[in-house]
């Protein structure tokens, strides 16, 4: 079955960096593609970034743009976040997530694109 599997969260001070990681399992990860979503209490599910299964395309939610950058390595079944220049906004539970479908041309950017989400990793940003 699709298991996916984040790490790399943590507490960090606003301005700090974080690397995301996602092993993914039970699928062709090769023919997917693949994205990050973050959700706090009390709030719904916000689409973070996405990206085509050739990583050839990638899209960001304007709260994130020019701060983090997604990226995957199809060899590892991998996914990845780097975040940059974290805010206390950026607070959250990330997870990845799958596309319903397989060679989607754009990257997916909403949450209804996606079937299957990790348990997700905590962010925390603040001093």
């Amino acid at each position: 079955q699709v298991q996916l599997v984040e790490s790399g969260g943590g507490l960090v001070q606003p301005g700090g960096s974080l690397r995301l990681s996602c092993a993914a399992s039970g699928f062709t990860f090769s023919s997917y593609a693949m994205g990050w979503v973050r959700q706090v209490p009390g709030k719904g599910l916000e689409w973070v970034s996405g990206i085509t299964s050739d990583g050839a395309n990638t899209a960001y939610a304007d709260s994130v743009k020019g701060r983090f950058t997604i990226s995957r390595d199809n060899a590892k079944n991998s996914l990845y976040l780097q975040m940059n220049n974290l805010k206390p906004e950026d607070t959250a539970l990330y997870s990845c997530a799958k596309d319903i479908l397989q060679f989607r041309r754009v990257a997916p950017n909403l949450p209804i694109y996606y079937n299957y989400w990790g348990q997700g990793t905590q962010v925390t940003v603040s001093s």
